[in-house]
């Protein structure tokens, strides 16, 4: 039933914010050139990768030393603009569609972080990672890292429609 949720509600919004994406798309083509999307590999459901695709927000302005520079001096006014929105978010309705995500659960965190998470923390796993989810309206990037797992592994434990509906 959950899956059946998550592609008819992320099919609708893809069609009816299609003049939102292709215009997002554009501005960024323009803006800051190719790519207009930016993929990273992400854990997924029992914690298999797979790759996250939003609109990207930052150059790939490198120093000197020919390093990437820090996140602050690669973020543009417009990518700015659209992570307060979480307009940059709209591409990952795909990874919906293609079954990698649903549009509520824990936020796909990247491989990288795979061998921090305690046993407990690595329940977070065990459902597909969503679009928004319990720590999102819990406090997003208010609430420190150890605050987050746990309230996402207290939605692995409490998950009901019921709840993804209040989410």
């Amino acid at each position: 039933m959950r899956r059946c949720i998550d592609v008819v509600v992320a099919a609708m919004t893809v069609l009816v914010c299609a003049p939102v994406l292709a215009a997002i798309a554009a501005a960024l083509r323009h803006r800051q050139g190719p790519p207009t999307f930016f993929r990273q590999s992400r854990l997924g459901w029992e914690g298999r990768p797979f790759d996250l695709w939003k609109f990207r927000t930052m150059t790939d302005e490198q120093g000197p030393d020919g390093e990437l520079r820090p996140d602050e001096q690669r973020l543009t006014l417009f990518g700015r603009w659209l992570r307060s929105t979480s307009l940059d978010e709209l591409p990952e309705l795909w990874n919906v569609l293609r079954g990698n995500m649903s549009l509520v659960g824990p936020r796909p965190l990247p491989v990288a972080y795979r061998d921090r998470f305690t046993p407990s923390e690595a329940r977070r796993m065990e459902i597909r990672p969503g679009l928004t989810g319990w720590a999102q309206i819990n406090g997003r990037n208010t609430v420190d890292w150890d605050e987050r797992l746990a309230l996402d592994v207290w939605y692995v434990d409490h998950r009901s429609l019921w709840l993804d509906l209040r989410i």
